[in-house]
């Protein structure tokens, strides 16, 4: 299937979001969703402190190296880049598991609200199908064109693109429904945020301040890299808690 990248970025700009993009075949999404699944059998007590899970929902791309290299994808980058520029960054990089006939849900809400970024559009959530995304496994759901108007007052109940308001509902299926997320920033997302953040460059230069650049894992929960990653949860929790109400974990892991 051929990517027309000027009818992606007319969609996204009209809705706010964009799907059906192919980016893997069914062989690397099996592939991948194996990885996944030898993680979890070889390391279900985590590493470095942190529980499996931990690096699954925040900055997996800091200690699993599949995770980083699924965030320099040249296809995935070929679109952002059509959409957000040159100079690209890997800001997080997520896994979204959703049990069999899990109640879990997520309610409407602005991602960016709490990443202590500002109001921005420099900033684009890659959300990519690793099994069956129906609506009975619990799928990602928008509010088309909402992206346009701005940030809303939010409640923080923080269960946990951008701007676009999204939800999922409960998976009802006999099957898992797992999902990987990946932010992706330009170097300029930080020139009116206080501080500083740390992400991974996947591509073009970054000519600004603000950033500590990070090259990626050295291998699989390398003690070095379980350092930075540390090193980074604290300083982006403090980061997340003043953007809400509410002390909250990162991502409320």
């Amino acid at each position: 299937m051929t990517i027309e990248l000027d009818k992606i970025v007319s969609k996204y700009r009209d809705k706010g979001f964009v799907s059906g993009l192919p980016v893997f075949s069914r062989t690397e999404t099996d592939e991948i969703l194996n990885y996944i699944e030898g993680l979890e059998e070889k390391h279900k007590k985590g590493a470095g402190g942190h529980s499996l899970n931990q690096f699954f929902r925040v900055n997996g791309h800091v200690v699993i190296p599949k995770l980083a290299e699924i965030a320099r994808n040249t296809t995935i980058l070929d679109i952002i880049e059509a959409l957000l520029g040159p100079n690209l960054l890997a800001w997080s990089v997520e896994l979204f598991i959703k049990e069999p006939n899990s109640a879990k849900t997520v309610s409407w809400h602005q991602d960016i609200t709490y990443w202590g970024m500002g109001e921005t559009d420099d900033e684009i959530t890659a959300w990519l199908a690793l099994s069956d995304v129906s609506i009975e496994a619990g799928c990602m759901r928008f509010i088309p064109g909402s992206h346009r108007e701005g940030l809303v007052e939010h409640r923080d109940t923080f269960d946990k693109n951008g701007r676009c308001f999204h939800a999922s509902g409960k998976n009802r299926s006999k099957n898992r429904r797992v999902g990987i997320a990946i932010r992706y920033v330009t170097p300029e997302v930080r020139d009116h945020a206080p501080g500083r953040d740390w992400a991974m460059p996947v591509r073009g230069e970054i000519p600004r301040g603000g950033w500590d650049c990070i090259a990626g894992p050295r291998g699989l929960f390398h003690p070095n890299d379980l350092m930075l990653y540390d090193r980074i949860l604290a300083g982006q929790t403090k980061t997340l808690a003043e953007g809400a109400r509410n002390q909250v974990k990162l991502y409320g892991s």
